[in-house]
């Protein structure tokens, strides 16, 4: 009697046929969240910013004091007998460049990390069950890892700036080149992710990639100086874009030899490159579902 109730109850109904119709749809293959789920792509991105802000001493403190170090180390032990580079003292050609290595590494790290211990862990089946396809997976933990570079960038510009008389010279590249950094480097960190099987395979390509890429790029030096073959080389180093691009937005076009359009046209092809990589890792399901 309670059955025969229920059935003929509208409300009852109303709810049983929309169930039928989302199952329908499911069996389909079709999603009930328009062209976009932004709803999980929120909560995914939410995820990941309360990831690290959890830990905030370890992925956004220390990361200033290492740059705020590598400034003061590096001033007193060269700077006292360095020319100008570029026009301005060295401290504050250096200054740009640390800050810029600090947001290139903890975007990666950032990324990395995340794929890497889900995966390690088996929680990673939990980001992937959801209803949220390739291009939304990739959104949500890219840019949720690129906030955490460029919180690095804001918080070493607002400790370092300061003491050595820095502003922004052309802000609105600035604010470009520190979210592009992060971006791109927060795509090379899920690519890792996906693709190491062990943390040793993600260490490598921080010490033989990140790194060497890093400090290859004139963070500590103008490319000018460099011999012919080096010189060459650092033009298809995107992180040399990436810093003297930062550069340039903080010191402006007088101290740096860089076209800012060129640098926006090599970033945006790099980051276009790598998202694209990413989708299809995901999309596949690379590593992720054996």
């Amino acid at each position: 009697m309670g059955l025969i109730t229920m059935a003929n109850d509208p409300q009852n109904s109303k709810s049983l046929s929309t169930n039928t119709a989302y199952e329908s749809d499911f069996a389909r293959g079709q999603r009930r969240f328009g062209h976009v789920n932004w709803l999980g792509v929120g909560m995914l991105f939410r995820r990941e910013v309360t990831r690290f802000l959890k830990v905030y001493l370890q992925t956004l403190l220390a990361p200033v004091a290492t740059a705020l170090l590598f400034l003061t180390v590096f001033t007193l032990a060269l700077g006292q007998n360095r020319a100008a580079v570029y026009g301005v003292p060295f401290a504050q050609f250096l200054a740009p460049g640390v800050v810029m290595m600090t947001v290139i590494q903890n975007a990666f790290a950032n990324t990395s990390s995340s794929i890497m211990i889900a995966k390690v862990q088996g929680s990673i089946y939990d980001t992937l069950t959801p209803p949220l396809s390739a291009g939304e997976l990739t959104a949500g933990i890219v840019f949720g890892g690129a906030s955490r570079g460029v919180l690095v960038a804001l918080f070493s510009c607002l400790c370092l700036f300061p003491v050595i008389g820095l502003g922004l010279a052309a802000p609105l590249w600035a604010i470009f080149y520190a979210v592009a950094g992060a971006v791109l480097l927060a795509l090379l960190g899920v690519a890792t992710g996906i693709w190491a099987t062990k943390f040793d395979q993600m260490a490598a390509v921080t010490n033989f990639v990140i790194l060497p890429l890093s400090f290859l790029s004139g963070t500590f030096y103008a490319t000018e100086t460099l011999p012919a073959p080096w010189r060459t080389l650092s033009d298809f180093n995107p992180f040399h874009y990436l810093i003297e691009g930062f550069r340039y937005g903080v010191l402006g076009p007088e101290h740096s030899p860089l076209n800012p359009w060129v640098g926006a046209l090599v970033s945006l092809g790099a980051i276009a490159g790598m998202w694209i990589l990413c989708w299809r890792l995901f999309a596949t399901g690379y590593r992720l579902k054996s």
